[in-house]
Parts: C-alpha cells; sequence; structure tokens
C-alpha cells in the first residue's frame, strides 16, 4: 500500500493538496502511468490491471480523507479513469508442459515452485519463515493479501518439500545456491528467494523449458482447477484459496461442464428406458 501511495506521491508532488485533485489530474495519472514499464522487463509496459491498482490507491486515500471529516467539491468520477481489463484467464499445467519444466529445473528452486503448485498460494504468499511454520500442530500460519491471515495445514506433500529444507537457513525456508562467488556471497553458499529473483529465474526457466504462456500466478490456477475437478465442490476450492467472494472462485466453474454433460446424459438414458419399458407394456 505504501509503495503505491509513494507513487502518487511523486507524480502530485508533496504540495499538491489532495481537496485540489480533480478529473484532469486523474487523466494526466493514468497516463503518466501508462507509459511505465514492468519491473525488470526491457519493454513491457505496465498492464491495464496494474494502472488501474494506482487510481484505486488514490480512491481509497480520498475515502479514509472523508472518514476524517474532509470535503471534496471536485472529487473525480473514479469510474471514468479506469482502464478496460479482459477477464483474467485460468490456464491449467498439463503433464507434458510439467515434465519440460521439471527437466530444466534448478534443484535449489525446486522446493519453493513445488511448494506454489501443491498449495494454490500467490507468490509472495509463498516466500515462508520458520517462524511461519509450526510442526507440532502442523500448521502454516502468515499474513496474505492484504494482511489477511492465512493458514494452511502441513499435509504429507507439504512435508515431504519443506522437510529436507531444514538447516538451509535460520530464518527463511526457500533458498538458492550461488553458482559463483558474487556480491560477498562465496559459491556453494545459500541465501533466501526474494519475489524478484524467483521472477527472473521463472522467465529464464520458461524459456528453456518451451513452456508458453504459462505465468507463475497460473500455478494458482492450476491448483484450483485440479482440486475442483476432483471435488466439485466450488465452496472447497473458495476456501483453499482465500477468495472473500465465491463469486471470484466461480471463474473456475468451467471445469464442472463436463460432470454437467455427463449429468444429463445420465437423465437422458434413465428417461429412454422409462419410455421402453412403457411400450413394452
Amino acid at each position: 500500500m505504501w509503495g503505491w501511495l509513494g507513487l502518487v506521491l511523486q507524480f502530485f508532488g508533496k504540495d499538491k493538496l489532495i481537496t485540489e485533485i480533480a478529473d484532469d489530474d486523474v487523466a494526466k495519472l493514468v497516463a503518466w502511468r501508462r507509459g511505465h514499464r514492468v519491473m525488470f522487463s526491457t519493454g513491457t509496459l505496465l498492464s491495464p490491471h496494474t494502472v488501474n491498482h494506482t487510481v484505486t490507491t488514490l480512491r481509497k486515500l480520498f475515502t479514509r480523507c472523508k472518514l476524517w471529516g474532509v470535503r471534496f467539491d471536485h472529487e473525480p468520477m473514479w469510474s471514468r479513469h479506469l482502464l478496460p481489463t479482459p477477464a483474467e484467464r485460468v490456464r491449467e499445467l498439463s503433464d507434458d508442459e510439467a515434465d519440460k519444466l521439471d527437466a530444466v529445473m534448478r534443484d535449489d528452486y525446486a522446493p519453493f515452485f513445488a511448494f506454489a503448485q501443491a498449495t494454490g498460494w500467490r507468490l509472495n504468499e509463498c516466500f515462508l519463515r520458520w517462524s511461519e511454520v509450526n510442526w507440532s500442530t502442523r500448521q502454516i500460519t502468515k499474513l496474505g493479501k492484504g494482511g489477511k491471515r492465512i493458514a494452511l495445514t502441513i499435509t504429507e506433500t507439504i512435508r515431504e518439500i519443506l522437510w529436507p529444507l531444514r538447516g538451509h537457513h535460520p530464518e527463511f525456508v526457500f533458498t538458492y545456491v550461488h553458482e559463483r562467488e558474487e556480491r560477498g556471497h562465496a559459491k556453494g553458499e545459500r541465501s533466501p528467494l526474494t519475489y524478484a529473483g524467483v521472477q527472473t529465474y521463472w522467465r529464464r526457466l520458461r524459456k528453456r523449458s518451451g513452456v508458453v504462456g504459462f505465468r507463475i500466478h497460473d500455478y494458482r490456477h492450476d491448483f484450483a482447477t485440479k482440486l475442483l475437478r476432483q471435488t466439485s465442490n466450488l465452496r472447497l476450492v473458495q476456501k483453499a484459496l482465500g477468495h472473500s467472494s465465491i463469486k471470484t472462485t466461480t471463474r473456475y466453474a468451467h471445469v464442472l461442464d463436463s460432470e454437467v454433460a455427463e449429468a444429463m446424459e445420465r437423465v437422458a438414458k434413465l428417461r429412454t428406458k422409462r419410455v421402453t419399458r412403457l411400450k413394452a407394456v
């Protein structure tokens, strides 16, 4: 949140009063953000979703000020400044793609991606500290998106991923091995994985594997799709993903289409059998 507010402050400057911000100012803010590029990328412009996040951050600041009694005579029409965004696609990892990724995956990065795939957690939620892992209660507890507490039962699969990592680092669960001496670290020394580091490695991994169009976030989609296919329970998937509204979870409902078709076929066959019996009589 503070990072986004920092961007707003960077654009408007410290002397701009929030009560002076009007529609034209927000339009210029959007144009400014649309010219920015993705961090650690050589040419990719920010997505409409990211640009919109800047606008909604400013809007939240207006809302907070209203609670403090600030009056706005020319509050921006926020909906006018939100860019159209495509519906988020649901991407599932095929067995062939999984094999290709595994074939070129570094051993030190493999546990992190295995954890992401097994839990469906968001990328920034996967950076665990040992203090968040409780072996005695078989629970992992930490703060997730929006400062919301999230908890995960340490299943046998999760245990097999995490248990061998004990002793690699006193604080952080997932680490990588320095392949050469760099930035004061000796070759073979371990350092904690970082958000930016994982993103960079992922781009290289995907290029080497030949897997196209699969993002790190798609591990979350893959998890949800497979879980729904196994359980046919949207409420369960909602809880597993930590969605506050089941409306968000319904994007995975297409998984149940085949089951609906099968059920329709069973009903049709029952009807046919009934008609056949009546004719026989």
